[in-house]
């Protein structure tokens, strides 16, 4: 008698855990739909490129120069391309932590500050491309959303 007991027991506790989990589970999670918020983080970056499209230079240098309008300030970031690559990609603003970023003469790392830039790129003291970009004014913000309630 005393073993059938023990193992009644047993199986009564087993299934007590059970059910206190499920429990647990059902409360912790709400089945009511509630509006949410979540923070964003954005950088802001623009993808600066030149390329010899037949490939007719083989290696070059290539110095891109960045100057932003409204603070006139002027950054530079020079590549070197290796012959039969052609081309290359760089990005504005590179992060200060690369071996190579763009920075001002004082060796300030450039920033996305909002406002107007232009930029060129020259191949053997020639500008070979340029153009021009802006950075938003707002670059961060808070998004809420609201979850519909279909019944």
């Amino acid at each position: 008698m005393g073993v059938s007991t023990l193992n009644f027991s047993k199986q009564l506790t087993s299934l007590l855990r059970v059910a206190g989990l499920g429990v647990a589970l059902m409360l912790l999670s709400s089945t009511d739909l509630k509006a949410q918020t979540w923070m964003v983080s954005t950088d802001a970056f623009m993808k600066l490129g030149v390329m010899d499209k037949f490939g007719s230079l083989g290696a070059y240098s290539a110095k891109f120069v960045v100057t932003n309008n409204t603070s006139g300030k002027v950054y530079i970031l020079v590549k070197e391309v290796a012959g039969g690559q052609n081309g290359i990609d760089v990005i504005f603003p590179s992060e200060p932590t690369e071996p190579d970023y763009f920075k001002a003469e004082t060796g300030e790392a450039a920033r996305a500050l909002p406002g107007t830039y232009v930029w060129e790129c020259q191949v053997g003291g020639k500008k070979v491309v340029s153009g021009k970009f802006s950075f938003p004014e707002t670059a961060n913000d808070v998004t809420t959303i609201i979850a519909d309630k279909k019944k």
